[in-house]
């Protein structure tokens, strides 16, 4: 008889494990399977998109091209959430647990952690409208000014996703921030940028000649191979920007490929300084450039 009652449960777990526990191992490994090769296509677009602007580098890239890295970073994401959801139901459902029956301890749950996770919800609708309106994308150069009074960050996008944009400064620092404490968002490489050097001179320099010297070398940086393909148009000189007592100051702008600003900056600088050197016109002891910017 006690042989029998030791059969009976060996048996019925038999029965069991070649019945709903055979399914439950083929949905996690189904699962599994499903998300790698979820992850294994969202990798293969994402690096699709890449390799499509052959001739520059992360920096330039079509506004397509970053809405689309974007949405299919997002959609791989929400893809994965999904099949390891609907898995986790279907488990409990093979192990006997009544899905009818959770539904009112999840709603109370779901209501505890909607007013625990406020910041988490908002910063995956702050994410949501981030990539649908097509506000900054991956490769792009922005200045995030944060919630807070936190300093502002500046630098590259590495990744968007509906909760987090993770940005590389100039000094390799990454910064990661989350969608809902970021209040306002400069975009400095959005279709094109403008790189902006102000000039410092003594307040009796000829205004006429050194124009005349600033256009000459905008006209050159332009037809210069290194230059040409990042200047949108040849450099121009806007004027004298500011006038004080003992300096006064012109402004020479370019229009440049988005991200390009900063390169261009620099070497505008270096040729503007020889210049005015080669025709006699001392500096003062800094050459300012103001911001640069993406705006018209």
């Amino acid at each position: 008889m006690d042989v029998l009652i030791s059969i009976a449960p060996l048996t019925d777990f038999s029965h069991w494990a070649s019945g709903n526990g055979l399914e439950i191992v083929l949905l996690l490994l189904g699962a599994v399977l499903l998300a790698r090769v979820t992850s294994w296509v969202g990798e293969r677009i994402t690096r699709r998109i890449d390799q499509q602007v052959t001739d520059s580098d992360a920096l330039v890239r079509s506004e397509a091209s970053k809405h689309r890295h974007a949405v299919a970073q997002v959609l791989t994401y929400v893809a994965l959430v999904v099949i390891y959801t609907i898995t986790g139901v279907l488990v409990l459902d093979r192990l006997g647990v009544p899905i009818s029956g959770l539904v009112a301890p999840a709603a109370v749950v779901g209501v505890a952690l909607g007013f625990g996770a406020q910041r988490v919800v908002q910063d995956v609708l702050a994410g949501f409208f981030v990539v649908t309106e097509r506000q900054y994308g991956y490769g792009d150069v922005i200045k995030l000014t944060l919630i807070g009074g936190m300093a502002p960050v500046t630098g590259t996008v590495e990744d968007v996703t509906l909760r987090v944009t993770r940005v590389r400064t100039v000094n390799g620092e990454v910064v990661i921030t989350p969608n809902g404490q970021v209040g306002q968002v400069t975009n400095l490489s959005r279709d094109w940028a403008r790189a902006v050097v102000d000039v410092p001179l003594a307040a009796g320099t000829d205004v006429a000649a050194v124009s005349e010297c600033l256009t000459r070398v905008g006209t050159e940086a332009y037809d210069a191979p290194e230059l040409h393909d990042l200047l949108l148009d040849a450099p121009s000189v806007m004027g004298v920007e500011s006038l004080e007592v003992d300096q006064l100051s012109i402004r020479m702008v370019a229009r440049t490929l988005p991200g390009k600003q900063f390169d261009v900056g620099r070497q505008l600088r270096a040729r503007v300084a020889a210049a005015l050197r080669a025709e006699g016109v001392h500096l003062p002891a800094g050459l300012d450039t103001a911001d640069p910017s993406g705006l018209s």
